[in-house]
C-alpha cells in the first residue's frame, strides 16, 4: 500500500492566512481542497510538498451565485457534484453541466472541487507512475529528470492537461481571480492556460490561491461538451471538445476548444473562422471538423494509440457542432 510522505498540515480560516503561508513557504507548499489529485500524486512521490494547506475552513471560497446581469460567480471550493446538481447550470450552461458530470465518479465528485479541477496537474504515462517505476527507466523532465520520454529530443514536457473543466471555461470566456500576499489579480481562462510546457501549463504563481470564478452572461449561447475516454465513467479524457456558439439565423460568434491533446487546451481557430456567418449546414460542419483536426497534435502520453486519438478529433468536433445545432 502506498503511503503519504511526511508533511506539515496547515488549516487556515481566511484567504489572507492562506496567502501568507504560501508567501512564506513558496513552492514547498501546496493547497488542497478535495485532494483527489494531490494525494495520489504525493503517494506516487511525484509531488512531495513540505506543507499542505487545507482550504476546507477558509471562508468565502464556496457559492453558486447568479448575478442580476446574468453572469455566474462560482466559488472554487464548490464541489463538482454540487455543480452537476444545479438545475440552472443544467438549463443555461448545458456544456458546463455535461463537463462536470463526466468527471470521474460520484464519490470523487462529492470530494473534488471546481478549483481543483481547473488547477489539475498535467498527466502522462511516464509521470503518473510509482516512484520505483519511474526510477527504473530514469526520471522524466517533469519530475527530477532531464528527458521527456514522450519525445526524447523535445526541450519541453508534453504532459497533457486532462481537465474537463478547463476547455469549457476557456470556451465560456471565464475570468478567474487569484489572491497572493501582493494582492489580487484577474486573468481570463484563455490567458491562464497559456504555457507550452507540461511543467508550466498555467500562469498561476505558486504563491497564489484561486478565490473566484466568474462566467459572463451567455445571452442564449449554445454550449456543448463532448468527451472521449475508454470507459463511460471514471476515466480522464483523452479528448475533450468544448463549444460555445451564438446563433441568430447564422453563427454570430463561436469558440471551439480542444482539450486533452497537449499541455493546454487548443483553440481551433481556422474552424472558428469557417463557422462564423454559417448556418451550421452539414457540409460546413464536415469542413470545420476537418480543419479542427489540423489544430490537434496528440502524442503517445495517454490512453489509446495517439494516431487514432487524432482521427477522433473531427468525429467529436462534428458531434459537438451537431449537438449545438440541435439546441433551441
Amino acid at each position: 500500500m502506498m503511503r503519504l510522505p511526511k508533511f506539515t498540515w496547515r488549516a487556515p480560516e481566511t484567504v489572507a492566512e492562506v496567502a501568507k503561508i504560501l508567501h512564506e513557504e513558496g513552492p514547498e507548499a501546496k493547497v488542497v481542497a478535495g485532494g483527489t489529485d494531490l494525494y495520489p500524486n504525493m503517494k506516487w512521490r511525484v509531488e512531495t510538498p513540505k506543507t499542505v494547506v487545507s482550504l476546507r475552513k477558509v471562508e468565502g471560497l464556496t457559492g453558486i451565485d447568479w448575478r442580476d446581469d446574468g453572469s455566474l460567480r462560482i466559488g472554487p471550493g464548490q464541489t463538482l457534484r454540487s455543480l452537476e446538481r444545479d438545475e440552472r447550470i443544467a438549463a443555461e450552461l448545458p456544456g458546463l453541466h455535461t463537463a462536470m458530470k463526466s468527471i470521474s465518479t460520484p464519490l470523487l465528485r462529492n470530494m473534488g472541487t471546481i478549483g481543483g479541477n481547473l488547477c489539475l496537474d498535467t498527466r502522462c504515462n511516464y509521470y503518473n507512475q510509482s516512484y520505483e517505476w519511474r526510477r527504473s527507466i530514469d526520471f522524466c523532465m517533469k519530475c527530477k529528470g532531464d528527458t521527456c520520454w514522450v519525445a526524447p529530443s523535445s526541450p519541453v514536457c508534453w504532459a497533457v492537461n486532462s481537465s474537463d473543466g478547463v476547455p469549457m471555461m476557456v470556451a465560456l470566456g471565464a475570468t478567474l481571480r487569484f489572491t497572493s500576499a501582493d494582492g489580487e489579480r484577474e486573468v481570463t481562462a484563455d490567458d491562464l492556460y497559456a504555457g507550452e510546457d507540461g511543467r508550466a501549463w498555467m500562469t498561476r504563481r505558486p504563491d497564489e490561491v484561486m478565490t473566484d470564478i466568474v462566467i459572463p452572461a451567455q445571452n442564449g449561447a449554445r454550449t456543448v461538451y463532448q468527451k472521449l475516454r475508454r470507459r463511460g465513467t471514471f476515466d480522464f479524457p483523452v479528448l475533450g471538445v468544448a463549444a460555445r456558439i451564438v446563433m441568430n439565423g447564422a453563427v454570430q460568434s463561436v469558440d471551439l476548444i480542444i482539450g486533452a491533446v497537449g499541455p493546454v487546451p487548443v483553440r481551433a481557430g481556422k474552424a472558428e473562422e469557417l463557422l462564423l456567418g454559417s448556418t451550421l449546414s452539414d457540409e460546413t460542419i464536415e469542413q470545420a471538423a476537418a480543419l479542427a483536426q489540423k489544430s490537434a497534435t496528440p502524442l503517445d502520453n495517454t490512453d489509446f494509440a495517439f494516431p487514432w486519438r487524432r482521427q477522433m478529433v473531427p468525429v467529436f468536433v462534428k458531434r459537438a457542432l451537431l449537438e449545438a445545432r440541435g439546441q433551441v
